[in-house]
């Protein structure tokens, strides 16, 4: 059996608890790689990543860094496979966002998009961000409905147990678009860049990730206007406080037969 994309096949002996005899087995194992991400010649983070989708990852990435306001600051991205395994992505925007971007990079102490990057203070933390504007009216059939669609839009987590997905769903809980990664962030990056590519507006759906709900992904969120974002596993108390105090709609430990509205 062929591996979907972003995995590949490895040998493993299988041990068996009743005492048979251990067989060989191939089973495909999710690729985490080294991106490295140099934005207008710049290097700005070496992220691991599944080297998928990597467009719309430049572009998710970029919006949800506020180093781009809009997509239209976004002129290409480049990928291309390197010695030893990695992956280099080369970022142009546009150059009037030279500014902000010399002034992130400056400051970049951590690699991770998690939302905490570069950051320098606790009140950096906790800076202001933007309210949601949005708004959506959901039932909860329709998030039940998501849920119950997301597993056939992941060929990677199905075949390898080991790959997040982030889904942007339609009022009525259809899938529209979906991404994977083995990095929860990464994941959600891809689909904000995915959405801006096909010029579907995040504020006019709800999304689905699975993953545990921090504060990163709910700051994702709000910085893309989601008026709603369901997790799969249990929020953290600043996650559920930011989602709230900047107008997110929040369903965590999210079930096929039930889900917490915070």
């Amino acid at each position: 059996m062929s591996s979907p994309d972003g995995a590949r096949a490895f040998p493993f002996r299988e041990h068996f608890a009743d005492g048979r005899a251990p067989r060989a087995i191939d089973r495909a194992l999710a690729v985490e790689a080294p991106v490295a991400i140099e934005i207008n010649g710049i290097g700005y983070a070496v992220m691991m990543a599944t080297p998928t989708d990597l467009e719309d990852y430049a572009l998710g990435f970029c919006l949800s860094e506020q180093l781009i306001a809009a997509p239209d600051e976004f002129e290409s991205a480049d990928a291309h496979a390197i010695d030893g395994g990695g992956w280099m992505l080369r970022v142009q925007i546009a150059p009037s966002r030279a500014a902000p971007l010399l002034d992130r990079a400056r400051l970049r102490l951590a690699e991770g998009s998690c939302g905490l990057c570069g950051i320098e203070s606790l009140e950096q933390v906790l800076r202001p961000l933007p309210q949601v504007t949005a708004r959506l009216d959901v039932a909860d059939t329709a998030l039940f409905a998501a849920l119950a669609a997301l597993p056939d839009h992941q060929p990677l987590g199905q075949a390898t147990r080991a790959a997040h997905a982030a889904a942007f769903c339609a009022p009525d809980g259809t899938i529209l678009a979906a991404r994977e990664d083995v990095g929860r962030h990464n994941a959600f990056d891809k689909l904000i860049g995915a959405l801006a590519r096909q010029g579907l507006s995040p504020a006019t759906g709800f999304v689905v990730l699975t993953a545990r709900c921090s504060y990163e992904l709910v700051q994702k969120a709000v910085i893309a206007n989601v008026p709603l974002l369901v997790t799969v596993s249990a929020a953290s108390t600043m996650a559920a406080e930011r989602a709230a105090s900047h107008g997110l709609r929040l369903y965590s430990l999210a079930r096929g037969d039930s889900l917490l509205e915070s």
